[in-house]
């Protein structure tokens, strides 16, 4: 978490723009996934409006007291929560699986994403793949992603994604953002 919010907040210093992705499920389950279905059957409240676990994290949070704007998020649309700065609601393990994100970035003229996270085998590796697909250059924070093994990043290598520890991707960015 400690490098996550290195990288947000070195971003923000940078003025580069900062989507956070967030999942949410109805109260009534209808947008669950399959493999979580059976817990939401079975009464468990996850990632649901008002619960903890459906709020970003305070260590990422522009400001204290922040919270989703679910109704909002649920129709498809971005919570603007800082110059730019956006949460968006994913149904899927991927950003991009219907989500506005591909054309919130494209008509921001961004080229290169860097991706850091939680749980690597699921959300970031998806991400990372649809974001190829996509033809975006990838960067993934290797030590802002949980669960990530040696060989899942090496995946991610041999598929064209940059591998950078928080502390190379800090020197990077100053020097990505001119260029741009």
């Amino acid at each position: 978490m400690a490098q996550m919010r290195r990288l947000t907040e070195a971003f923000r210093a940078q003025g580069a723009p900062i989507v956070h992705m967030v999942r949410l499920y109805r109260c009534n389950g209808s947008n669950v996934d399959l493999c979580h279905r059976a817990l939401i059957e079975a009464g468990q409240r996850i990632v649901m409006p008002g619960t903890l676990g459906a709020e970003i994290v305070d260590d990422l949070k522009p400001t204290a007291g922040l919270r989703l704007q679910p109704d909002l998020l649920l129709e498809g649309k971005m919570q603007e929560i800082g110059a730019k700065e956006w949460i968006c609601y994913k149904p899927r393990l991927s950003a991009f699986f219907q989500t506005p994100v591909e054309d919130h970035l494209k008509a921001m003229g961004i080229s290169t994403i860097v991706i850091c996270g939680t749980d690597f085998p699921t959300s970031p590796r998806s991400t990372v793949y649809a974001a190829a697909n996509r033809d975006f250059r990838l960067v993934l924070a290797t030590d802002a992603i949980s669960g990530a093994s040696d060989a899942g990043l090496d995946e991610m290598a041999q598929i064209g994604a940059y591998l950078m520890a928080t502390d190379q991707l800090l020197e990077w960015l100053p020097r990505n953002r001119e260029a741009a």
